[in-house]
């Protein structure tokens, strides 16, 4: 019987042959990633174990992005003690303000992520990495220290759960409203410890949009949200990925717990209400509520790509923000905010009345940078609204892609962006 994805992955850094589900399992790891937040506590936890030095410092990436530049004098502490750790490993994969972005984006980026990885993060959206077929996941602060002591972890070979997606996407449908679909189907818990692996016209999705599905996966409780290696993939790491790689795809007689199929064209752009991100409405219901908006924001590990930006200036071009809405564009990292500047995007924000700020995870989390004040509403292109998730627990935020965030930003209030009349962005 032939193995998933997930299954062939987690054999390969078992050193197994074959693994199954249910079935507990020592991996190594290809990479260990922490960040400005989580990273002095899990240098805490390194010190409690006696460990002076990691495995080995080139599979570890240090990325600050939550509260840099530095909103007080508490992240300027934190900035220090991950500076001295960095210096003190001589850890290569570091990026000062100016060159760093979010690191589920940044790391791709880089070059560091490649078809059949294993990686691991102090972050729970490490499964972001599944757009490029690498099994990502995320580990708390103890779990990561014992992984930079050693270089091994334990996992469970999970369940998986196959998505084929049937398209093309219908007009205004991005990756965003596929896996608002897949949690609406699934629930929040119904994907818990398992693998999504997603196949069929996935060629329907560019890499940017592929990053948005697997970066919610964790949202329906999943662990991983894989794609296979197409040509698309391979044609976006060509540029970026100077090692080889083993391009990965299920088995064809590989088992499955189960299938769901989702017909793109007969998809529309949906959004997740407060407060979770399986509360999940057309927009097209949810618009006629007449409700009304505070705040928009784009960017987040999940929607600040290229792709996102493209498609919000589509419906900026030529409009304005509406008068007492604020709205905050922030792309995920120092390359797509300089090829924004090229394409004439950051001129399209700045007209329309938008902010651009640097690449951050500041606002998504709450921290800084678009922190919503008590009974505000903001329609976001991150991937959680929980309670209190970006700011006062009394503000509400509706989960949605960039075409229905910008949208929003010119009406007022949540919209359909279709019913502006929007083309579809590259």
């Amino acid at each position: 019987m032939g193995q998933t994805i997930a299954e062939q992955i987690l054999a390969a850094h078992a050193g197994r042959d074959v693994v199954r589900p249910g079935e507990f399992v020592t991996v190594r790891v290809d990479l260990v990633m922490t960040n400005d937040l989580m990273g002095p506590p899990v240098f805490a936890q390194l010190r409690r174990l006696g460990v002076s030095r990691v495995f080995d410092p080139a599979r570890v990436a240090v990325v600050p992005d939550h509260v840099v530049p530095a909103r007080d004098l508490a992240a300027a502490a934190l900035m220090q003690e991950v500076r001295r750790f960095v210096r003190e490993q001589g850890i290569p994969h570091f990026w000062e303000v100016g060159e760093t972005g979010i690191e589920h984006t940044l790391l791709p980026e880089q070059g560091l992520v490649a078809p059949g990885d294993l990686i691991v993060g102090s972050d729970s959206h490490t499964c972001t990495y599944g757009a490029f077929s690498a099994y990502g996941y995320g580990l708390g602060a103890t779990d990561v220290a014992a992984v930079l002591a050693t270089g091994e972890t334990w996992v469970r070979v999970p369940e998986t759960i196959r998505v084929v997606l049937r398209g093309p996407t219908a007009p205004c449908v991005t990756g965003k409203d596929v896996i608002l679909e897949v949690i609406r189907r699934l629930g929040v818990a119904g994907g818990t410890l398992k693998c999504l692996e997603f196949a069929g016209d996935v060629g329907a999705l560019n890499v940017d949009e592929r990053m948005a599905v697997a970066n919610m996966a964790v949202e329906a409780g999943a662990e991983c949200g894989l794609f296979p290696t197409d040509e698309i993939l391979m044609a976006w790491l060509a540029p970026r990925l100077a090692r080889p790689y083993r391009p990965m795809r299920s088995d064809p007689d590989a088992e499955v717990e189960r299938e769901e199929t989702l017909d793109l064209a007969a998809l529309e752009p949906l959004v997740a209400a407060p407060f979770s991100p399986g509360n999940v409405h057309p927009v097209s219901a949810l618009a006629r509520r007449g409700i009304r908006v505070d705040q928009v924001y784009l960017g987040n590990c999940a929607n600040g790509t290229l792709t996102d930006l493209r498609q919000a200036a589509a419906v900026l071009r030529g409009r304005r923000v509406a008068r007492g809405v604020r709205m905050i564009v922030v792309p995920a990292t120092p390359t797509i905010q300089r090829q924004a500047v090229r394409e004439g995007l950051v001129e399209t924000f700045l007209a329309a009345g938008a902010v651009v700020a640097t690449p951050t995870c500041g606002a998504c989390a709450g921290l800084h940078l678009g922190v919503l004040g008590e009974g505000e509403v903001c329609v976001s292109t991150t991937n959680r609204n929980f309670r209190g998730r970006m700011g006062h627990r009394t503000a509400e935020v509706y989960l949605a892609n960039a075409y229905v965030a910008a949208a929003s930003a010119v009406a007022g209030g949540l919209a359909d962006p279709r019913a502006v009349g929007v083309g579809v962005a590259g």
